[in-house]
């Protein structure tokens, strides 16, 4: 029941009139449209967006995943594959290079005919059809040195002067990179591992993925084609 006011007093609203006995909204000041939220205030969280509608975007300073990719928690992420494996240089790695094309056996060959094999056939037959043995002994330390030297430009420079006129490579299995003059001495002289079975290593790149040779494989190294 509500009691009479007196002439002249201002009448004060009646809340229990207003919906849910709120007070009605302060002038000047208008609820928002059906169906749109006020903005959190600053501190507070923000809600969800609702059900089927996209997320919205991504705070200053960060940016969103490539397409097609979850975002990266950088914890836990696995290393990107080894060089010439199959994910290498996949999109999202522009850094990385395009996975390398092996060299074909007959090209191997090619460029060891002139770093090292054809000097040793030709040191072999002096052997057999001469008897000075100055000569061939002679022949024999110049052959060596030919092939230590082109054993150290193919891991200084990744080509030797076979590789050169096969038009191939030596490189890292691991990152490309080139394996350095030492490391391709001691290359080639893991090689003697290759000739121990039968010269099954140097057989082997014939059906190998990645056409390697046991000293390949030992030393981590690919040849490629230029």
């Amino acid at each position: 029941m509500t009691t009479p006011q007196e002439p002249g007093e201002p009448q004060q609203p009646d809340r229990s009139e207003q919906p849910g006995g709120q007070p009605p909204p302060p002038p000047g000041q208008q609820p928002p449209p059906y169906g749109q939220e006020q903005p959190p205030q600053y501190g507070q969280p923000s809600s969800p967006p609702p059900y089927g509608q996209p997320p919205p975007p991504p705070s200053y300073g960060q940016e969103p995943p490539p397409y097609g990719q979850p975002p990266s928690t950088g914890y836990g992420t696995p290393p990107p594959p080894p060089y010439g494996q199959a994910g290498y240089g996949a999109p999202g790695s522009e850094l990385q290079p395009v996975a390398p094309a092996f060299a074909d056996w007959p090209l191997r060959v090619q460029s060891a005919l002139v770093d090292w094999l054809g000097p040793s056939l030709v040191v072999s037959f002096l052997n057999l059809t001469t008897d000075s043995l100055g000569l061939v002994s002679l022949l024999s330390l110049v052959a060596l040195g030919w092939a230590l030297y082109n054993a150290y430009l193919g891991g200084s420079t990744g080509q030797s002067y076979g590789k050169k006129w096969a038009g191939t490579r030596l490189v890292r299995s691991t990152d490309g990179q080139l394996l350095g003059g030492g490391m391709g001495i001691v290359r080639y002289i893991l090689h003697i591992i290759d000739a121990l079975p039968c010269y099954l290593g140097f057989l082997w790149p014939l059906w190998d993925q990645q056409r390697q040779t046991f000293a390949d494989k030992i030393v981590s190294t690919y040849v490629v084609r230029v």
